[in-house]
């Protein structure tokens, strides 16, 4: 009967024990398992879902881009296309398919320019488009580094007589629709006290400057590098002078559509690389020479060492290909900009030479 009852009375907590000491054991070995994502893991999900894995599939990148501005972007009779805003797509086809040539351009006009970054018909939008507010907010884009600062200028014929803005009242200045300069143009010109005044408007870069040269206006406003590099193709350029007005700031750059994080850090970085690349002097001719280099900065930026690239969804040597195929960006503007329209470098120096250009680290 002893023995009964405290069997009955102790066997509850035979149980409470038995579950007490198990329990640490069910946890540690026979439950569910614990799965940890390693960042390579989290990497590349966050490539699969994105654009930049689409990109990869297809096997070419969709660049949009103008194609009627020499040194920007412009093509020939032979369909060859050239220019920084071009060399920015074939950077960015370099970094992802080592080779350049891996790019679909799609000629677009200033009213299809952002519409067509939103609806997804380019991957990339390299058509001296400017960084503003609204664009960046309201519209949806996103905006990689600037790879040219600029200003709003005009152009006017030597026959007007015109220094200034207010030389220009009661005459006709051709302007480009849909676009800043548009607006930019009725600030100035309002805050000049210059209400006589009469816009021509085009819907064309091609038209605009063809209204221009044909008199239907006796200035033409745009970008001054757009303005000098249009006047380097005019018959009779030296009939025409670029006024020594600057009617705003045109931050100038790769865009891509917001919400996609993955593929913007790509851009992104693949175009500070080419920043980066001239701060350490490395070019399309002396990049073999640091292929033994003990900088560990440079190994970083070469994917000699460390995994960058892969972090992103990027080749780690993707730098390497950048420079290898187009060059940093002081060739990239000497060979597009500099030489051929004989264009200063200006606020578009390093910052190391008193410009705007900087990349962060690459770390």
């Amino acid at each position: 009967m002893f023995n009964r009852t405290w069997s009955m009375t102790k066997q509850p907590f035979l149980v409470l024990a038995t579950l007490l000491l198990l329990s640490p054991l069910t946890a540690c070995g026979g439950g569910q398992p614990t799965t940890e994502t390693t960042p390579a893991q989290e990497s590349s999900s966050k490539v699969s879902g994105s654009r930049l894995a689409t990109i990869k599939e297809r096997g070419t990148l969709i660049c949009g881009v103008n194609g009627e501005v020499p040194g920007f972007s412009f093509v020939d009779e032979q369909g060859q296309y050239s220019g920084l805003d071009v060399d920015m797509c074939r950077a960015i086809a370099a970094a992802l398919f080592d080779d350049p040539s891996k790019v679909e351009y799609r000629k677009l006009s200033a009213q299809e320019r952002l519409t067509a970054v939103q609806s997804g018909e380019v991957d990339v939008l390299n058509r001296n488009t400017t960084w503003t507010m609204s664009r960046d907010t309201a519209v949806g884009m996103e905006f990689a580094p600037t790879v040219f600062y600029d200003g709003q200028g005009i152009m006017a014929t030597k026959a007007s007589g015109a220094n200034t803005l207010k030389d220009l009242t009661g005459k006709s200045i051709c302007v480009l629709a849909g676009t800043t300069t548009e607006q930019n143009l009725a600030d100035q010109m309002r805050k000049e006290g210059v209400t006589d005044y009469n816009p021509v408007v085009s819907d064309d870069v091609d038209a605009l400057y063809a209204a221009y040269q044909e008199g239907r206006c006796e200035a033409v406003t745009s970008d001054r590098s757009q303005l000098v590099a249009r006047r380097s193709i005019f018959p009779k350029k030296d009939d025409h002078v670029i006024l020594d007005v600057v009617m705003s700031k045109e931050p100038l750059g790769p865009v891509v559509a917001d919400g996609d994080s993955t593929w913007y850090d790509a851009v992104k970085w693949i175009t500070f690389a080419v920043i980066q690349a001239e701060e350490f002097g490395i070019t399309s001719q002396n990049l073999a020479t640091f292929e033994s280099t003990e900088d560990p900065n440079i190994k970083r930026f070469l994917g000699i060492d460390d995994k960058l690239g892969e972090d992103m969804g990027l080749p780690n040597d993707f730098a390497a290909r950048i420079i290898k195929h187009v060059g940093n960006y002081g060739e990239i503007y000497e060979r597009n900009i500099g030489k051929p329209l004989g264009l200063e470098r200006g606020q578009n120096q390093l910052w190391t030479n008193g410009g705007l250009l900087y990349s962060p680290p690459f770390r």
